[in-house]
Formats: C-alpha cells, structure tokens, sequence
C-alpha cells in the first residue's frame, strides 16, 4: 500500500469513527463514500468465518484468515478508534448545542452520499428497482421519525441495543448512534466511554460482536449475489434516513417548518455537499492511481479492494 492511499485509508477511518458518535450520521455511509464499504464488510465476513472454523477446521481458518484485507483494515482502525475517542469527548456535544446547523450539514453529507450506491450499481435502473428504492425509503422515512425513549441502561437491554446499533456500520443510511438516541442509551453510552466503565463496556462489545455476527455475513451475501437489488435497498435506505437530519424537528421528531439560522443551515448544507463530493472524487482519483499503480507491480495490489472504485 503506497504512503498515500494509506494516509487516505487513516483519514478514510477518521471519518467513519467520527461518524459513528454523531446521531444521524451514518458510518456506513461515509464508508460507501469513501469507497471501503465492500472491502469492510467482505473482510468482516472472512474474519467471522475464520473464528467460527477454529474449533472445527484450523486449516480453513486460516485460509479465512489470510483472505481478509488486513493491510486495509487495520489502517482504518488506525483513524476510526482514535476518531470514536476524540468524536464522544468533543464533537457529539456540538449536536447538542447547535442542532441546527450540525444537522444541516450531516444532511448535506448524507443527500450527496446517495449517489455512492447509484455509481456502485453501474447501470439503468429498472421501473421495478425505482419502485423497490422508494418503497424502502418510504419505510425508513417513517421508521427514523419515531419519538425518542428513555429505557434504564439494565445489561440486556445494553446488549441488545449494541447488537441492533453495530448494524449501522453496514448498513449505509442507519445511524448506530440515532438508533442509541431512540432507546435512550445515547447519552449513557457516551458516558460509559468516557468515563471507561468496563462493566457497561465490555457488554456493549458482546454485543456488537454478535450483531456483526448475525448480519455481516448475510449482507455479504447479497452483496456477491444480488448486487444491484441490494445497492437499490442501500440507495433508499439512506434517502429515507435524511429524514433524522432535518435540522427543524420538535421533541417527538416531528418535523417542523425552517425557522431560526436558515441562512447558516444552507450554508453548512452545502457544505457537507461538497466536502462528500470531494471526499468521493478524491477516492476515485487516488484508487484509479493504485490500480495503475498495480499493473505496473502487481505484487503491491491490495486485494479486495471495492470493484467500483
């Protein structure tokens, strides 16, 4: 991997970490952006396949093993944990204490986002596919407005929202952290990572664990064998979920008519655009270099990169 598709990877991980503590935000989406999406969940998938081979069949765990993109992979934890860390100190209160213009400009992100899947399917959509991608973005429409809850931070329920929050980091569109804010375990999750509480912690990773346990390797699945009806349900899903990011919303989530700071929230709006925008031609610019790069040295090539980029 050359210098700079690794410092990029770094900073492609930054983004997705940060991501990951913002309400609203989708990591999977950034990772979409970004161009590392399928890299991660094909990895993701090889590496449960090998842990659940151990017992059984050491040499074809290791077979798993050696087929996930290590090189890749670990330089983005080397942006996203760091990023997680940085993000649940300073930059999720900024959600808290500007709404308005921080939501405006996940949503610029988020609405520009949408083309990422559309260039990854690569062709004409069907009046069937149109059809499918609205009804799944109608579905999520309704889905993220649903009011908050408040339920006690008890270890199952702990469990169990891990579980259905860690599906955001491959499910482009869902927000781990908005799904944490419906159940009222944002604010606690925040705290626990603060103020490293293991107890909280450790069941918080059980569960993360067992959520990408149970969905990774179906989405890995139909990503290698329904491909573009997938990529159609990820595009509605990610437009259905602009609806979290309007910035003028009441208490219940409902939404609300632009009132206070409309000028900054177009603004940052366009903002989000086209920092989004720049992110996505920046990677096709610096993939479409490595893959020059690898014809020439085949031997550098990293494989299992995304085939779209």
């Amino acid at each position: 991997m050359s210098l700079l598709r690794s410092v990029y990877t770094v900073i492609r991980g930054g983004l997705i970490g940060t991501a990951e503590v913002m309400p609203g935000v989708s990591g999977g989406t950034i990772a979409l952006v970004t161009g590392v999406y399928e890299t991660i969940i094909t990895s993701a998938g090889h590496f449960l396949s090998g842990v659940k081979a151990l017992i059984t069949d050491r040499a074809r765990a290791r077979m798993e093993f050696g087929r996930v993109n290590w090189k890749v992979i670990l330089t983005l934890l080397a942006g996203m944990v760091p990023a997680v860390l940085l993000g649940a100190r300073f930059l999720a209160p900024l959600v808290e204490d500007h709404p308005i213009p921080m939501l405006a400009l996940f949503m610029g992100m988020t609405a520009t986002a949408i083309i990422v899947p559309i260039t990854m399917k690569g062709t004409g959509w069907s009046a069937g596919q149109v059809l499918l991608g609205v009804a799944v973005a109608v579905g999520v429409f309704f889905l993220v407005g649903l009011p908050p809850g408040n339920l006690d931070p008890v270890a199952p329920l702990i469990f169990v929202a891990a579980a259905v929050a860690v599906c955001a980091l491959v499910l482009p569109g869902t927000s781990g952290a908005f799904i944490l804010l419906t159940l009222g375990l944002y604010e606690p999750t925040l705290e626990a990572l603060n103020s490293r509480d293991l107890t909280y912690l450790g069941i918080f990773v059980a569960g993360l664990i067992t959520g990408l346990a149970l969905f990774v390797k179906g989405l890995q699945w139909l990503l290698a064998h329904r491909r573009e009806v997938t990529l159609v349900v990820l595009t509605g899903v990610v437009a259905g979920a602009l609806r979290a990011l309007w910035p003028w919303q009441g208490d219940g989530r409902e939404l609300l008519a632009p009132g206070e700071q409309v000028g900054l929230a177009v603004t940052v709006f366009l903002l989000g655009s086209a920092l989004v925008l720049g992110l996505f031609l920046l990677g096709r610019k610096v993939d479409r270099e490595h893959t020059a790069l690898s014809r020439v040295h085949p031997d550098e090539e990293d494989v299992g990169s995304d085939p779209h980029t």
